[in-house]
């Protein structure tokens, strides 16, 4: 078989069974792939050997007919999973070198199911932006470009790394986290499947930590099916984690029958937004009429406390950042920044923090802090969780009429140029967000699926918004959109 690294999950799984690749060759023909693209500059740590006894082994498993799904397949595991003996710095000079003695619990689940990790995924740093553009590696580099244009484009963030990997089929999948949009936003930038499971689905155990209560781990693939597989390999109850659900986990591809007859699918009136591009508004109604031509029955609806997500996930998000990240202060963990003579403990906190966090890290600190100080609690942050609970509401009441998932723009643009932004006020690249950051405000299952290309011939993607705890449900919902969409577009090989 030729280009082997181009194959599905699925698709490599069956070939694997089949006996007509190995698990060897599949992982030589992704880390030829990486080699040839260090321009996207998505993988930043690489890890061949590690790989290649790994696919060993998960050939001897699949011989001797004790392998899982995901046994033998070839994935990248973002730079934010703690992986045990190789670099997890989570994209930040502060931790730097940091080579962790355990292994998260995620990438443990998808070792013992027999997955091959490349390497580690490039990202924004502390899992903060929406860009890419905040790593200390550098930007990760979308393999998209414009008809006629060679501006490299951002593949979206903060789980950059992983879009880019996946969509220049550097690997078959990769594993993302997702805070406010970091796995279906880069998807949608970059043409591929990302779910967001619901919060607690899968263990955040090993994840370094941006804001936990917001914090979830998912997969980013080249199809819905794939995202049903690999998703099953990564949940699970963890008693190391407290917000871990003790639920079983279903065959999540076994559910995909692409039957949605009788389902009703909501489109949410507050999601079109002033200014949305009409070849987004174009979209949305096309995803609409593609699910009731599957059997759907689409129904408008109302989130109306959708406006004040923005504002009090930035007021939420940045204010568990700054108590999660007080622990990296040149004592217990990463850098130290030198000192000179006379220097106290402040001076070193102040002198390793400055020199060890970016600034949109450093950005986002102090306002966290500033919302958690005690003339502002009550004003910011008690506000901002009063206005969460309501969104939840919105959803519950919503659930609660009969409505089976809602469909919404994953992003309010495609993927814009890497710089293009920079010298933009903060809010405008908060935006990136705003169809988004209500699902993990509201701990809801998320996935954004490649729908259509825009005029400039960039992928596109749409949102679906499921119940909590019905990932099988929202991924066949899914999976007849992507059926009916027929998107099959690649980026060219320009690198």
């Amino acid at each position: 078989m030729t280009d082997l690294n181009k194959l599905t999950l699925s698709e490599a799984r069956d070939a694997l069974r089949k006996g007509d690749t190995t698990s060897v060759e599949l992982t030589e023909a992704c880390l030829k792939a990486i080699d040839g693209a260090g321009v996207l500059n998505a993988f930043v740590h690489h890890t061949p050997e590690i790989a290649l006894e790994r696919a060993k082994a998960a050939d001897a498993r699949i011989k001797a007919d004790d392998a899982p799904a995901m046994c033998g397949l070839p994935i990248g595991i973002k730079d934010l999973f703690c992986t045990k003996g190789v670099d997890s710095q989570a994209a930040s000079g502060i931790l730097e070198g940091f080579k962790p003695e355990y292994e998260s619990t995620v990438s443990q689940q998808l070792q013992d199911a027999g997955a091959v990790m490349l390497g580690k995924l490039n990202m924004d740093e502390f899992a903060m932006g929406s860009s890419n553009e905040t790593s200390v590696y550098g930007n990760a580099v979308s393999p998209w470009q414009r008809e006629g244009d060679s501006t490299q484009l951002t593949p979206g963030g903060s789980s950059g790394g992983s879009a880019a990997a996946v969509a220049a089929d550097l690997c078959l999948a990769a594993t993302g986290t997702d805070t406010g949009g970091s796995i279906r936003q880069p998807a949608a930038f970059t043409g591929i499947t990302g779910i967001k499971p619901t919060y607690g689905r899968c263990s955040r155990w090993g994840v370094v930590a941006f804001a936990s209560s917001l914090d979830q781990a998912g997969p980013m693939t080249k199809s819905v099916r794939d995202a049903a597989m690999m998703l099953e390999a990564m949940c699970g109850h963890d008693p190391k984690d407290s917000t871990s659900a003790d639920l079983p986990v279903p065959n999540f591809e076994a559910m995909l029958t692409g039957d949605i007859k009788g389902k009703t699918i909501g489109i949410p009136k507050e999601y079109r937004m002033d200014g949305m591009p009409a070849e987004i508004e174009k979209l949305w109604s096309e995803g609409a009429e593609m699910l009731r031509a599957a059997g759907a029955t689409i129904v408008d609806i109302s989130l109306p406390h959708t406006k004040y997500a923005l504002p009090a996930y930035y007021v939420i998000a940045p204010a568990e950042a700054s108590s999660n990240l007080a622990r990296y202060d040149g004592v217990r963990y990463g850098q130290r920044s030198p000192l000179d003579a006379g220097d106290g403990i402040t001076e070193m906190y102040e002198k390793t923090r400055a020199a060890g966090f970016g600034p949109e890290v450093q950005r986002r600190v102090m306002i966290g802090t500033y919302v958690l100080s005690a003339g502002f609690y009550d004003a910011y942050y008690n506000r901002a969780r009063k206005v969460r609970t309501l969104i939840k509401r919105d959803f519950e009441e919503v659930f609660a009429q009969g409505i089976d998932a809602i469909l919404t723009p994953a992003t309010p643009s495609s993927a814009f140029g890497l710089g293009e932004m920079i010298d933009a006020d903060p809010v405008q690249m908060y935006l990136n967000d705003v169809f988004t950051v209500t699902v993990n405000l509201a701990g809801l299952p998320g996935i954004s699926v490649p729908a259509g290309l825009d005029s400039k011939g960039l992928p596109l993607g749409l949102q679906l918004i499921g119940r909590p705890w019905e990932e099988g449900d929202l991924l066949n919902t899914a999976y007849a959109l992507e059926e009916a969409a027929g998107f099959v577009a690649k980026p060219g090989q320009w690198w």
